[in-house]
């Protein structure tokens, strides 16, 4: 089976579909790992093992036995021989794992994909691009591919040229022939109440409009997304654009929320640390696009694109980081500034999402 789930971005509902799935599949009482959720980030990780482990406790028999199903995460940055010691003495019936530390397990014999019922790789298509993760993943599909009674689930809330991706994964025989697209699109893919707006400005310009409207905004809290830094300006010895632009709002922003950097070289552990950290308190957090998918915050009122996403998809799941529950009534903002020049992708990303996008005047700003 292929799935792809693309709903409202203030949640799809997708983690809770494939989970559904193999709780209905697995066999309770076997000795094996007879599940397999591969995701791109330990945050994202973090975020199914908990749904996971809370459908696990709710589990019971036809006949209201509860099931005693296991659920481990196997994550980077994780506590790895701790895991497989637990894998070789009793092995969980789900496993949720970062490719990077499975196809460790993998390489070392710890586990083997005979047992797996079921594969999901979700966020299908950000993996696919990831150059550090597609070729650990291909690897993993052509061996699961081997298994006769398996069950194989790409999951993402958007895959663009989804046809095209379909027939690749028959060719490759990552699934079988009887493949089935399950499409979920709602009426509107953005929600009402998140309200889409754009200032045209100048690359000098775009720190003092972002502090004016950070200011007039008074988000509850907020991302502040950049690009990656490019090969040739880390090879120049440039800093980063995201750690230029922490520096300038500890220096020149006077608000009551906190500064945050989110970078992807930060220790696994640090990174978990931050998380849990941010939930009990109002903050700015800048980040790249590591922070759109898999980060559930829903504290977050306000987004600014200060440097455009790449495509609509990115533009997509970048808006997801609000609106989200329990807040998702409340009345959230995606900012995004561009250049002139820029004008014509944002309305393709309009028309490809199906959302209209207020112009802020810059002439009205305070500047």
């Amino acid at each position: 089976m292929w799935t792809r789930l693309r709903a409202s971005c203030s949640s799809s509902g997708k983690t809770l579909a494939y989970l559904l799935l193999i709780y209905s599949v697995i066999k309770f009482q076997r000795s094996a790992v007879q599940a397999l959720i591969v995701v791109p980030t330990r945050e994202l990780g973090m975020q199914v093992t908990k749904i996971a482990r809370v459908l696990a406790a709710k589990s019971v028999e036809s006949d209201n036995i509860p099931r005693n199903y296991t659920v481990m995460s196997l994550l980077d940055g994780g506590m790895l021989r701790r895991h497989k010691t637990w894998l070789k003495a009793e092995p969980p019936d789900i496993v949720v794992a970062t490719i990077g530390s499975l196809i460790q397990m993998l390489e070392r014999n710890v586990f083997k994909l005979e047992a797996v019922r079921v594969l999901v790789v979700d966020e299908v298509d950000f993996m696919f691009n990831s150059s550090k993760q597609v070729y650990s993943l291909r690897k993993l599909l052509t061996t699961h591919s081997s298994i006769e009674r398996r069950q194989t689930v790409f999951a993402s809330a958007s895959i663009p040229q989804h046809n095209r991706f379909i027939y690749d994964c028959v060719q490759h025989k990552w699934t079988k022939n009887d493949v089935v697209h399950i499409h979920v699109n709602p009426i509107e893919p953005m929600p009402s109440h998140l309200h889409h707006r754009f200032v045209i400005c100048g690359k000098k310009e775009r720190l003092s409009v972002l502090l004016h409207l950070l200011l007039k905004d008074a988000p509850r809290s907020g991302i502040i997304f950049v690009s990656e830094q490019s090969e040739k300006s880390k090879k120049a010895g440039k800093p980063p654009s995201a750690t230029l632009l922490v520096d300038f709002l500890k220096a020149s922003y006077d608000g009551d929320l906190d500064t945050i950097l989110f970078e992807e070289d930060m220790n696994f552990n640090a990174r978990a640390t931050l998380l849990s950290d941010i939930r009990q308190r109002g903050f700015l957090l800048v980040a790249t696009d590591l922070a759109s998918r898999g980060f559930d915050l829903p504290q977050i009122t306000h987004i600014y694109n200060f440097d455009l996403p790449r495509t609509a998809v990115d533009y997509l799941h970048r808006s997801g980081r609000t609106a989200r529950l329990p807040f998702s009534t409340d009345r959230c903002f995606v900012t995004s500034f561009i250049t002139s020049e820029e004008q014509f992708v944002l309305q393709r990303f309009q028309n490809e999402l199906l959302f209209q996008c207020e112009e802020l005047v810059l002439d009205s700003f305070a500047l």
